[in-house]
């Protein structure tokens, strides 16, 4: 969640009579999608972290067990992991 502090917008020396607080909701998408047969497999998550991303791909795994899988990735922190 990430908060933003706004200005109002009044006639001149007319003080706001109201408090504004702008929050922003951030929801991510995980996603892998067969371009053979269309199949796909989605996680809607509220966060990005190292533990997160092995879950997802731990999940996936799981998914169609017998089929082979190709997982490209971007250089994103939370792709990788010392262990």
């Amino acid at each position: 969640m990430m908060n933003h502090l706004g200005k109002y917008i009044t006639d001149r020396g007319i003080k706001p009579i109201v408090t504004y607080q702008h929050i922003f909701k951030t929801t991510h998408l995980y996603g892998s999608y067969s371009p053979i047969n269309g199949d796909s497999f989605v996680w809607e998550i509220n966060g990005v972290n190292t533990d997160i991303f092995q879950a997802y791909l731990r999940e996936f795994s799981i998914h169609n067990p017998k089929e082979y899988k190709i997982v490209v990735i971007d250089n994103a922190g939370f792709h990788s992991t010392k262990i």
